[in-house]
């Protein structure tokens, strides 16, 4: 059986500032780099074979908290990034919804903004792709994949086959926590954890 750790960033600036990031390069600010090591802490005791990131400095760093633990050296795939939210990005919620109201409303009701916004379908395929190379890094083994809030949720519903409402369901990534995911060749993928890391008391910065 191969298991899955799908490891959400830790926080940034922008985070905090409920600022929309997208694939905008920002990095980890200090409670994000103290995260990446907690975090890693937890994660080293599941004996990764292989340690695969987002290149954006955001998830590669949180990466580099857990390669500085394990020795293993992190391979980067760019379809591991970010949901790419175009006019959006570098606004806060807010500031989306004075400049972009028609968009923001179909955001909030869950369908597809439209626009410059990759569509969700897009996001799950790619993110989901990666993922699934990222696996077959270490069949039978384990593979930690350092990435993103709405990437991680879209590519594991992609992996998974659940539709958006059933998505929908499900609450946002904390920062620097993971999901771990299950694959065998009977039953396919499975979740067998979610929302799982060190700081669950903390609220939630949108995964965006």
């Amino acid at each position: 059986m191969t298991r899955l750790i799908v490891w959400r960033h830790g926080n940034t600036d922008w985070n905090a500032a409920n600022r929309v990031q997208g694939q905008t390069d920002v990095e980890l600010n200090a409670l994000g780099r103290q995260q990446a090591v907690d975090a890693a802490e937890i994660l080293v005791k599941l004996k990764p074979d292989a340690l695969v990131s987002s290149d954006l400095k955001r998830a590669s760093d949180t990466a580099a908290a857990l390669g500085a633990l394990t020795g293993l050296s992190i391979s980067y795939d760019k379809r591991l990034r970010e949901r790419y939210f175009g006019a959006w990005q570098g606004l806060t919620m807010p500031e989306v919804a004075a400049t972009f109201p028609e968009q923001h409303a179909r955001w909030t009701a869950g369908h597809e903004v439209g626009g410059d916004v990759e569509t969700l379908e897009e996001l799950g395929r790619r993110v989901a792709d990666g993922l699934r190379d990222a696996a077959a890094q270490a069949p039978g083994g384990t593979v930690v994949v350092a990435t993103h809030g709405a990437g991680a949720r879209q590519g594991i519903g992609h992996l998974l086959g659940w539709p958006i409402e059933q998505l929908r369901t499900l609450r946002a990534l904390q920062n620097c926590h993971w999901v771990e995911l299950t694959l065998d060749d009977k039953r396919g993928w499975q979740v067998a954890a979610y929302n799982v890391g060190p700081f669950s008391d903390r609220p939630v910065p949108p995964p965006v």
